[in-house]
């Protein structure tokens, strides 16, 4: 399993993506098995993860757009494709929810990657995602 480094860079983001993707695609069946509102119709899990891959695969499109180069991606263009790729390929409610999360998130951590940019990229991402559902309830993604 890929350790996480220690700072948040483009190749963290790179990290997280792979092991959220790997996690979701262990743990799918279950999360599906728990899918209650707005109807039990079990693709919670699995829009999970088709969100995290379409995110992880705009990642892996940026680090392969500088594979002729001496650098890794920008910390700002790893963040925003993660975001953009979740949107673009957002499933259902969850996926929906998870891509405003990783927006909120995107907006913050494009500017910084310390600490307190993390801390405030979090509650950005709570922000948006709450924003996004017009009623939110108990038994989503939310909670």
């Amino acid at each position: 399993m890929p350790q996480l480094p220690d700072d948040l860079d483009a190749v963290a983001v790179r990290t997280w993506c792979s092991l959220a993707l790997e996690a979701l695609g262990r743990e799918r069946t279950e999360i599906d098995a728990i899918n209650v509102y707005p109807i039990a119709d079990g693709d919670t899990g699995t829009n999970l993860y088709l969100t995290v891959e379409s995110a992880a695969a705009a990642v892996e499109a940026v680090f392969a757009a500088h594979e002729t180069g001496t650098t890794t991606p920008a910390t700002a263009d790893a963040v925003h494709a993660m975001a953009h790729g979740a949107l673009i390929g957002a499933r259902g409610n969850s996926g929906t929810i998870l891509a405003q999360l990783l927006r909120g998130m995107a907006g913050v951590l494009a500017e910084g990657s310390d600490a307190d940019h993390l801390a405030l990229a979090l509650a950005r991402a709570a922000d948006a995602a709450r924003q996004a559902v017009a009623h939110p309830v108990e038994g989503t993604v939310l909670t």
